[in-house]
């Protein structure tokens, strides 16, 4: 029996809801998880590690995945791992073991690299059936758990919920939604015949490495990954540590940036459609730029709240738009995406235990001058994402593409 546009809608909502629950449910513990290894900023930052090398070979190995086997099996694969990651990160913590923790964060790391790839996939093609844009919405679904998630992570700090109960309980819940939803997720899409990649493998590739716009390009993805990748790993402890709030204010505030994300995708695309992409893109990346400034070199609790808002629209629309850019920047947009994308997980591999040792000499709101500068060169070169001349209209493919 055929499966409805409708659930496949609705079970990619559940999906991309999933990742964002857990992923704030673990931003939001962060300095609890910190004080029960008993580590450092430095050893925090290779705790964080794991989350980035797990990341990069889930990027790297889904493509490949998708074509041989199909959306299916690698969603469920993915979006399994982040289940299971939860408990682990939550066992880590408890006992003590920043390893394990690592191990943790590394199975997240790669259930959300390899599992986001084939719902995009996934989203596409239901995009396509129907006819209207899709993507935004279900990008808006992925901030909207982070919404949800950081506000129960704000209540379990309240309370001194323990850590291994919160994330075992957010494993439960991730659990029951990824059964609901693979029901209606369909088996094939996304899928190559073999006789088609021998064909592909025998057509020369042109060497899009050397396209200096699309080099740009992904320069403008790390950063703005940067950007993102920095909140979501440090902004509970750059409240705390740097600008002395509780662990529970601490959580709230990354709430906050979650909210301004989820407000800026769902708002994103209509404003894409009237003035451009490469306007948006230079614009959010200086609203990020300003509110890393804010909150690393003025001292006072409140411009730090007010500028969290500024740095997380900022870094709403950067990511997705860039991959965007690099997909309308020439011939194969398949691979030019790919490059792209593994030129921005650069950021959430060095970025984690970059920012942890400099953090550990200079403090973590000197270290925010790391992605501060690299996303200032990104408003600086976002023009290189203004479609060539005899591209298509760009409001109208932008509208469509931005999420």
């Amino acid at each position: 029996m055929p499966i409805s546009l409708r659930a496949r809608r609705w079970a990619l909502y559940a999906l991309f809801l999933l990742p964002g629950l857990s992923m704030s449910a673990w931003v939001t513990r962060t300095p609890v998880v910190r004080d029960l290894l008993e580590a450092s900023t430095a050893q925090m930052g290779l705790v964080l590690f794991g989350l980035s090398v797990g990341s990069m070979i889930g990027i790297l190995s889904s493509g490949p995945l998708v074509m041989r086997f199909g959306t299916r099996p690698v969603v469920a694969v993915g979006s399994g791992l982040i289940v299971v990651a939860m408990p682990t990160i939550a066992l880590g913590a408890a006992a003590g073991l920043p390893m394990l923790t690592a191990v943790g964060l590394a199975l997240f790391g790669a259930g959300m690299g390899g599992g986001e790839v084939a719902m995009n996939v996934e989203g596409a093609d239901v995009e396509k059936a129907g006819g209207r844009p899709f993507l935004p919405a279900l990008h808006g679904c992925f901030s909207l758990g982070t919404v949800i998630g950081a506000g129960l992570g704000i209540l379990a700090n309240a309370v001194s919920f323990p850590v291994l109960a919160h994330l075992t309980l957010t494993g439960a819940v991730g659990a029951a939604l990824l059964l609901w939803a693979m029901r209606s997720v369909p088996a094939g899409t996304g899928l190559i015949s073999p006789a088609e990649r021998a064909e592909q493998a025998a057509t020369p590739r042109p060497a899009i490495w050397k396209d200096t716009r699309l080099v740009l390009i992904g320069c403008i993805v790390l950063a703005m990954a940067l950007a993102e990748g920095t909140a979501n790993d440090w902004l509970p402890l750059v409240m705390v540590d740097g600008h002395g709030f509780g662990a529970t204010m601490g959580s709230t505030v990354f709430a906050l940036f979650a909210a301004s994300m989820t407000a800026g995708r769902f708002a994103g695309g209509p404003i894409v459609a009237r003035v451009g992409r490469s306007r948006v893109l230079m614009v959010s990346a200086l609203f990020a730029a300003t509110g890393l400034a804010l909150i690393a070199f003025v001292d006072s609790q409140p411009t730090a709240v007010a500028a969290v808002v500024l740095w997380g629209l900022g870094a709403s629309l950067g990511f997705p738009l860039a991959l965007s850019a690099a997909g309308d920047s020439g011939a194969n947009p398949a691979a030019r995406v790919a490059l792209a994308s593994t030129i921005g997980y650069l950021a959430f591999l060095v970025g984690p235990p970059t920012l942890g040792f400099l953090g550990e000499e200079i403090g973590l709101r000197g270290a925010l001058v790391v992605p501060l500068a690299v996303v200032l060169l990104a408003a600086v070169i976002a023009p290189a994402t203004a479609p060539r001349q005899g591209a298509r209209d760009e409001r109208a493919d932008e509208f469509e593409t931005a999420r």
